[in-house]
């Protein structure tokens, strides 16, 4: 049996498969466009495989979606990708069989199996980028939920105000997000009379990134942003430590790049809040799949169903 994955995102698409049994190999990259000239291209650039006809496909996109009938459903960054079955699409063209999973579980697989979380039984990833999703492995399989929409953690709320995130005004979104962050950022160099980098930036250039950037530079205000957005990541994760009892936390994106700023006030915050054995047996770490998170994430849902049917899976995909 082959594997072919497909990564459907707002600015690109991209075709991998597996290299080996630890390794994903990605094929192409193009621009996503209008939803007819992404399809036709996603299409040929399978053609090229020449995938026979056991091929399980796996596909990684943004929701909202729904999982179970293998549609799109209008994702925010997806303009005119309204209902587009691309499960049946894929099957009518090329038989094998295919899988659609939102990114964030997705991602919760690929470090799972390739990155991160090898080894688990139990894990719990977090997205941490724009926004804050996550997708959660318990007892060995990926738990979705009864309509797919578990691990949306981003939907929690901290405080009764805060930054806006997931439409909640103090939620996990709108305080650990990279949206949320910005929004905190405007909100404290407002309040602040002191001397930083941050204070001469318009509005819209205080993003993450640039408090980020301020941090890695020294600057008081920003580091104490980022002490601030660790103290609402302890909170968030003592919660998601007591209830689900993990061996392991995986954090994406913008903890990868500032974790240092921002994992002693979240391992502070964890070790007040979380039962003490919950805490001691759950290792945080950052995601290590990096840029290339969404190739394997593809490749990682097709391997997931196919070995949960028990089918063996080939190490590659035919065609160059």
């Amino acid at each position: 049996m082959n594997i072919i994955g497909l990564d459907i995102g707002g600015t690109k698409c991209a075709l991998s498969v597996p290299d080996g049994p630890e390794r994903v190999r990605e094929v192409v990259r193009f621009a996503t466009t209008d939803v007819h000239g992404t399809l036709d291209r996603l299409f040929r650039e399978i053609a090229r495989l020449a995938p026979p006809p056991d091929t399980v496909f796996g596909v990684s996109c943004g929701g909202p979606l729904d999982s179970g009938q293998g549609l799109i459903l209008s994702p925010p960054n997806l303009p005119g990708w309204d209902r587009i079955a691309i499960c049946a699409r894929l099957t009518e063209r090329f038989g094998g069989r295919a899988f659609l999973m939102n990114d964030a579980n997705a991602c919760a697989l690929a470090e799972w199996q390739f990155g991160a979380g090898r080894g688990c039984r139990s894990l719990l990833f977090l997205t941490m980028g724009t926004g804050m999703g996550a997708g959660l492995i318990l007892d060995g399989r990926l738990y979705e939920g009864v309509t797919g929409n578990a691990g949306e953690v981003g939907h929690l709320r901290l405080a009764p105000s805060g930054p806006v995130g997931y439409g909640k005004a103090g939620s996990f979104e709108g305080f650990c997000s990279g949206g949320g962050i910005a929004q905190l950022a405007r909100q404290r160099v407002a309040e602040f009379t002191g001397v930083s980098a941050l204070r001469p930036l318009a509005a819209d250039q205080l993003t993450a990134r640039e408090v980020g950037v301020a941090a890695e530079a020294g600057d008081a205000l920003a580091r104490a942003i980022w002490h601030e957005v660790g103290e609402r990541l302890g909170e968030a994760l003592a919660l998601l430590i007591d209830v689900l009892n993990p061996e392991r936390i995986v954090i994406g994106s913008i903890f990868q790049r500032c974790e240092r700023f921002v994992a002693p006030a979240m391992h502070a915050v964890i070790a007040r809040e979380a039962l003490p054995a919950s805490a001691r047996d759950c290792v945080i770490v950052p995601a290590t799949l990096g840029d290339q998170i969404g190739a394997y994430a593809a490749v990682a849902i097709a391997r997931y169903h196919a070995e949960q049917s028990g089918a063996p899976v080939a190490p590659a995909a035919s065609g160059g």
